[in-house]
């Protein structure tokens, strides 16, 4: 461009929203920035994930879970089967802060005519002032009803805190209701 005229063998620049020159398959960072500012694309972003995990796993179950949540009361609780025999269980709760944990139950075998016993284990997060981050451990029974779409079960769940302090909580006992859908 010579002095603000537009030469006629320059090439009319093209916005790319993938830069090569980035490492190939990372976002340019406008394309990122725009993002960003974009309310609609964002909720696209948020829920792509969870209708993929939704399609992918075999049958969902969501409820409440009350008792002692990583310090809090009350948490949403929901459980997506992985395999046969193996399931995660994920919940977040609110409160005085925001509890987050994401349990992968190795053993879920049945017991008898609708009851189940699991054990798992993943990481907890508690976000509040301070921050604790840690490793939970599960051992629980499950109900499911056979006429009607609901699950119940109770669980102990000590927690291993790592970040803030290093301690041991072995309360963490708690009571689930879910909703079981494809049933």
């Amino acid at each position: 461009m010579l002095g603000g005229i537009r030469d006629s063998r320059e090439q009319p620049r093209v916005e790319h929203r993938w830069n090569s020159t980035w490492g190939g398959g990372i976002p340019d960072p406008t394309f990122v920035a725009n993002i960003k500012r974009s309310y609609p694309m964002r909720k696209l972003l948020f829920l792509i994930p969870f209708l993929v995990l939704g399609k992918l796993t075999m049958a969902q179950e969501l409820g409440i879970r009350f008792g002692d949540v990583l310090g809090n009361a009350v948490a949403v609780d929901g459980l997506f089967q992985v395999g046969e025999f193996s399931r995660v269980h994920a919940d977040l709760s609110f409160g005085k802060g925001v509890g987050i944990e994401g349990l992968y139950d190795f053993l879920y075998k049945p017991l008898g005519d609708g009851v189940n016993w699991y054990v798992g284990a993943g990481p907890s997060m508690y976000i509040d002032d301070p921050f604790f981050l840690g490793f939970s451990g599960e051992l629980g029974l499950d109900y499911h009803f056979n006429n009607v779409p609901i699950s119940l079960s109770a669980d102990w769940r000590p927690t291993f805190w790592i970040i803030e302090d290093t301690d041991l909580y072995a309360g963490g006992f708690g009571f689930n209701a879910r909703y079981v859908f494809g049933r």
